[in-house]
């Protein structure tokens, strides 16, 4: 038995962000009835990379069916809110405002299903002059300030991921878990609006609070950290590597351990933290010089020797082949494919393949047919 087993699931769903939320749901054992248009959701027409399939659809929609509604025709409209009357959770990431216009607003629903968790995942607060802004993964990253503290110093960039997307359903989907917890105590849902920008404010904390309480902007440093130094990228003789020095021990064994320069230690350039980042250009020559005339093998066997933490600068092809990478086997239309295994739950998911569109439409017409149909 699943933690979620029994729990209905219905969402208006498309692209990442309310996908992601729902994945997770799913795996955990709930039931997810995806609602798509005839012509299937975004994130279906991508591309076509897994086996005719769009790897953003094939990564977040395994488990669940697929329910073709024309929610603005009468009778398919009257199906989704009997499918609503019956469920547990109703997620939705419509464009801002589609939900109200039809009625389906989550505070609506709540009203009419007071045990109904609703949740509306939105671009901005809805209270804001920004309520009706669209919202896309990169205009929001950009919109937040990612952006301006990500890339290098001449160009700032986006997180190469749909970052905004994916932390906006993993906040949905604690905010449901809550929600849950609170009904089983009260006997009542409630009505929930998720931001994508308010999901990346929160991560920018940081360079946040150092703007208004330390007066420091946050600089672009590329492969490296803003506030902690070092930490990031060198160029060895063969290659590059990422060192990590969080703390006074730390530092005082790359001196000494690694670099063979314990005078480094005391320097009052580089004595602690915030003087190492001060003067990190200084720091990073002698660095790059010694770390330039080894041998990455060397370096990697004097950083264990001494209990420093280190990486590496892998590439997707790394990444495919990876000793820690978990894998797990998911069917799709086209023919199964290796989807990372889940992060929260390992194997230990529902399982089930990705749906075709429109693949349960018929079966979820009969079950939510009028009674006495």
């Amino acid at each position: 038995m699943l933690p979620l087993d029994r729990l209905l699931v219905i969402s208006l769903e498309q692209a990442v962000a309310a996908p992601t939320c729902t994945l997770r749901l799913a795996d955990a054992g709930a039931r997810v009835i995806k609602v798509e248009r005839a012509e299937g959701e975004t994130a279906r027409h991508y591309d076509k990379a897994v086996h005719g399939t769009s790897a953003y659809f094939a990564w977040l929609n395994r488990g669940k069916e697929s329910a073709v509604l024309d929610i603005k025709a009468e009778g398919d409209r009257a199906l989704l809110e009997r499918m609503i009357a019956k469920a547990d959770v109703f997620v939705q990431n419509l464009a801002p405002g589609a939900t109200k216009r039809l009625g389906l607003g989550s505070g609506e629903l709540v009203e009419r299903h007071p045990r109904l968790v609703a949740v509306d995942i939105v671009g901005y607060p809805q209270d804001s002059s920004y309520r009706s802004m669209r919202a896309y993964d990169m205009l929001v990253q950009a919109e937040s300030g990612i952006c301006a503290v990500t890339g290098t110093p001449e160009t700032p960039v986006k997180v190469g991921v749909s970052m905004a997307d994916v932390m906006t359903g993993m906040n949905a989907h604690a905010a449901i878990l809550e929600a849950l917890i609170e009904r089983m105590q009260t006997g009542r849902g409630k009505a929930i609006e998720i931001t994508m920008f308010e999901s990346m404010a929160d991560i920018m904390s940081v360079p946040l609070l150092h703007l208004e309480y330390a007066g420091r902007e946050t600089p672009r440093t590329g492969l490296a950290h803003a506030s902690i130094y070092p930490y990031g990228s060198f160029a060895c003789s063969d290659g590059e590597i990422v060192i990590v020095v969080q703390n006074p021990g730390e530092w005082r064994r790359l001196c000494t351990g690694v670099l063979t320069r314990p005078d480094l230690v005391y320097d009052p350039r580089f004595c602690d933290n915030p003087k190492r980042v001060d003067n990190r250009a200084a720091l990073g020559a002698i660095l790059s010089a010694i770390f330039g005339g080894l041998a990455r093998a060397r370096v990697i066997e004097l950083l264990e020797q001494n209990a420093l933490a280190w990486s590496n600068v892998s590439t997707v092809t790394d990444l495919s082949r990876h000793p820690a990478l978990r894998r797990i086997a998911v069917e799709t239309p086209g023919g199964a494919f290796a989807a990372v295994r889940s992060p929260v739950r390992g194997e230990h998911i529902k399982g089930g393949a990705v749906p075709a569109l429109g693949a349960h439409t018929d079966m979820v017409r009969r079950e939510f047919a009028p009674e006495g149909l």
